[in-house]
C-alpha cells in the first residue's frame, strides 16, 4: 500500500456542493505487478469543513450542507411597487401617471391599461379582482358608446358625452383622497408624539398664600349664613291658670253691668294669656256664670253676670 494523491477532473460538476479540495488519500493497487493500467484509482469529491453549527436550521436540526433538491416557486417573492386601494385608485392612477386630462380621457388607452393589470390580479386574486372587473365593464361600455354613432334623442337622454359620470366620480375620489392625506398630515397623539410627564417633588416647607380684606369678609358672611341655617326655635315656658283668669273676669264684671267682649282681653299679654282668657271666658259660660248677648246681628258683644250681686 503506497500513498497517493487523487486526481482531481476540471470537468467537476458545478451543482455539486462545496469546492473540490485535493488531499492525499491511500488508494488500493492491482496485484502488485507495477503496470499503471492494472492500478485502479478512486477518484472521490472531498466534503468542505463542516461548520459545527450548520448553515441553517431544519426542524430543529443543523443542515451541513445545501440540499441538492431544493424547489423555490417562481411566485414565492413578489414585489409590489403599486398599492391602490380601489378601482378608482388604480383609474386616477393611470390617468395621472400619462398626464392625461380627466375632462377629454382617451378611453382606448385607458381601458387597455386598466384590463391588462385586471388580468395580472385575476391569476393572484379573483375575489379581489371582481370589484375590478365591474369597473372594467364601465370602461369597456364607455368605450364602445363612444365608438357607435349616437342618434340625438340618445344624447339629450344620457346628458351628453358618456364619460361625464366617469369624470365626477373620479374627481370626487381624488378630492376625498387628498383630504385624507392631509389628515394624516396632522400630528395625532400616541402617534407622532405622546405627553410628556414631569414629576416634581414638593417643597418641604409650605407657603401659604396671602388673604385679603375681601376674602376674610367673605369667610365671616358664610359663618353667619350657615348659623343661622342651623339656629334652634326655643319655646318659653309660661305656667297660665284657667281658674285664675276666671276669677278676675268675675271681678271685672262686679264692678260694672255690662262690658264689651273685647275689654275683657288683655293684648299685652301676648297670644298665650289671651288663649287662656278665652277659655276662662267660655268656661264661665258654660257654668252659667256670665251671660253674653247682642242686640242685633253685627252689633258689638256684651258680657255680664248672670246674677245679681247682692
Amino acid at each position: 500500500m503506497l500513498p497517493e494523491e487523487s486526481a482531481v477532473t476540471p470537468e467537476a460538476d458545478a451543482s455539486s456542493a462545496g469546492a473540490v479540495i485535493e488531499s492525499p488519500e491511500p488508494v488500493a493497487e492491482g496485484d502488485g505487478s507495477g503496470d499503471p493500467a492494472a492500478s485502479a484509482t478512486t477518484v472521490t469529491d472531498a466534503a468542505p469543513a463542516a461548520d459545527p453549527l450548520g448553515i441553517a436550521r431544519l426542524y430543529g436540526e443543523p443542515l451541513m450542507r445545501m440540499p441538492t433538491d431544493l424547489y423555490i416557486p417562481p411566485d414565492a417573492l413578489e414585489i409590489f411597487l403599486e398599492a391602490f386601494e380601489g378601482p378608482l385608485d388604480l383609474l386616477l392612477y393611470l390617468i395621472r401617471k400619462q398626464n392625461f386630462n380627466i375632462l377629454d380621457i382617451p378611453m382606448a388607452q385607458v381601458t387597455l391599461q386598466y384590463l391588462k393589470y385586471v388580468d395580472q390580479i385575476r391569476v393572484r386574486n379573483l375575489e379581489l379582482a371582481a370589484e375590478y372587473l365591474l369597473m372594467a365593464a364601465m370602461l369597456i361600455e364607455i368605450k364602445s358608446r363612444m365608438l357607435l354613432p349616437s342618434r340625438k334623442s340618445d344624447v339629450e337622454e344620457d346628458g351628453g358625452d358618456p364619460r361625464a359620470e366617469l369624470v365626477r366620480r373620479l374627481l370626487e375620489y381624488e378630492q376625498i383622497k387628498l383630504a385624507a392625506y392631509d389628515l394624516n398630515a396632522i400630528p395625532q397623539f400616541e402617534r407622532d408624539f405622546v405627553r410628556t410627564q414631569i414629576f416634581i417633588e414638593q417643597s418641604l416647607t409650605p407657603t401659604w398664600p396671602d388673604v385679603e380684606p375681601v376674602d376674610l369678609q367673605q369667610a365671616w358672611l358664610d359663618v353667619l349664613k350657615r348659623a343661622k341655617l342651623t339656629q334652634h326655635h326655643r319655646i318659653s315656658r309660661q305656667e297660665l291658670s284657667v281658674r285664675e283668669h276666671m276669677s278676675s273676669i268675675l271681678r271685672h264684671l262686679q264692678s260694672s253691668r255690662f262690658v264689651e267682649f273685647s275689654e275683657l282681653f288683655d293684648i299685652a299679654g301676648g297670644v298665650p294669656v289671651v288663649v287662656v282668657n278665652f277659655v276662662a271666658l267660655l268656661e264661665l259660660a258654660k257654668e252659667t256664670l256670665i251671660e253674653i248677648t247682642q242686640a242685633e246681628p253685627f252689633a258689638p258683644i256684651y258680657v255680664r253676670l248672670a246674677y245679681s250681686p247682692a
